[in-house]
């Protein structure tokens, strides 16, 4: 019998987290990371766990190779927690990518289908941008007002955009690859700390990502998509929704809307949630939360160390 705690939210980090070898001890411990593993590579008809564990980097980086891997490794850490502890979290969340690992952990999309998706989506991230074509890049140290002035004043008669806002003074902006280093000079100007080009191929969640967009909403009309179980805050619009063309809509608009991570923590922690858990690999969501909500406590589930730590504290 579950039992579900208020206070909690589960997070799942979206690309940029991933490693060769992410996960190997928690699969050495519990079986359910491999299985899982086993049920995304008979969707993609490719041994992902062989990808994740012996790379290579560069193949596992392509994003059609990142995605599915990523929502795996989310997906295996929460069948973990699921059969370690009866407790459940009330709301849920995910950066970026990581708003399909919350749909299905949630159970409003069915994680074949959502390995399908998401490998199709990446698919359609290049293919609307070709190499070279599209830049992201890090601002740090800038508020958020002035990122989106200095991305108007760089455009010209390109697209640059602040298109995630991940904790403050965390910006990260997309565009022509042109318009985003006028950008970074731009920001400079202005005082940031660091600008820096970001080592990725597509221009996420900006509006060079408008035709992705379209060929990714073809797909999700063929998709079973149920109302969540637990509060889901989307990154579009900080709400959560239980209609499924509400979902749909909003998996759409993600592709080229920013990323409000930051409303997202501050939300949930507005609504009394005192406890973050990532579900891995890494730490990358659980380093910006502690800087967004200050007061809560932060956890990562990466490997059985970090399992332990955060069912003492979750089951205390």
């Amino acid at each position: 019998m579950s039992i579900q705690n208020y206070n909690l939210a589960f997070v799942f980090p979206g690309q940029g987290s991933q490693a060769v070898g992410m996960l190997s001890e928690l699969a050495a411990a519990y079986p359910e990371v491999k299985h899982t593993f086993e049920r995304a590579s008979d969707v993609l008809g490719k041994d992902l766990w062989s990808l994740v564990s012996e790379g290579p980097e560069s193949e596992l980086n392509q994003t059609h190779n990142t995605q599915p891997a990523m929502l795996a490794a989310g997906y295996a850490v929460w069948e973990v927690w699921r059969k370690q502890s009866e407790i459940r979290p009330s709301w849920m969340a995910g950066h970026s990518l990581g708003e399909y690992t919350a749909l299905v952990c949630s159970g409003a999309l069915n994680f074949e289908d959502a390995i399908k998706l998401v490998a199709a989506r990446g698919r359609f991230m290049q293919e609307a941008v070709p190499e070279g074509v599209g830049a992201m890049a890090a601002i740090l140290g800038l508020d958020d007002h002035v990122v989106v002035n200095v991305c108007a004043a760089a455009a010209g008669d390109e697209i640059v955009s602040a298109v995630n806002f991940n904790a403050p003074g965390q910006v990260v902006i997309a565009g022509h690859a042109g318009a985003v280093e006028r950008a970074i000079a731009g920001a400079k100007e202005q005082g940031a700390k660091r600008a820096i080009l970001l080592p990725v191929s597509v221009p996420s969640h900006c509006q060079l990502m408008e035709p992705a967009a379209k060929q990714l909403f073809e797909l999700l009309n063929t998709i079973e998509v149920n109302a969540p179980a637990v509060t889901l805050i989307h990154n579009v619009d900080i709400a959560s929704h239980g209609a499924p063309e509400v979902i749909r809509n909003a998996l759409k608009e993600q592709l080229f809307s920013p990323v409000r991570w930051s409303d997202s923590i501050r939300f949930m922690s507005d609504q009394g949630v005192t406890h973050f858990v990532e579900c891995g690999p890494g730490k990358v969501l659980a380093g910006l939360n502690k800087r967004i909500a200050k007061d809560a406590e932060h956890l990562s589930i990466y490997d059985p160390e970090s399992l332990k730590s955060a069912l003492e504290k979750i089951n205390d």
